[in-house]
């Protein structure tokens, strides 16, 4: 049986590695779409299963940050983008 103890480091790992996960699909979706000049935050939310809603925000700070771009992607355990609605295509 596991101990309190060895179930939050579990939890602890996993919140890593979903951190990572979350990176890569960031990285590789900037990749694509290029840089917007005020970058603010790239958000990658994770819905279901390979679900991913990921919206690039730009603005000179949070409060004047807006939403540029919005996709709905499915990406596999790698971050690998498997499908993007819409498209992801470069822009900047």
């Amino acid at each position: 049986m596991a101990t309190a103890q060895q179930r939050e480091q579990g939890r602890g790992d996993e919140q890593k590695e979903r951190g990572k996960l979350h990176a890569l699909i960031a990285e590789r979706v900037l990749h694509t779409l290029g840089e917007p000049g005020t970058l603010h935050l790239i958000q990658v939310r994770h819905l279901w299963g390979d679900h991913y809603r990921v919206n690039v925000l730009v603005g000179e700070n949070a409060a004047s940050a807006r939403v540029a771009h919005s996709y709905f992607l499915i990406a596999d355990n790698a971050g690998h983008i498997v499908t993007s609605t819409p498209k992801i295509t470069k822009r900047y």
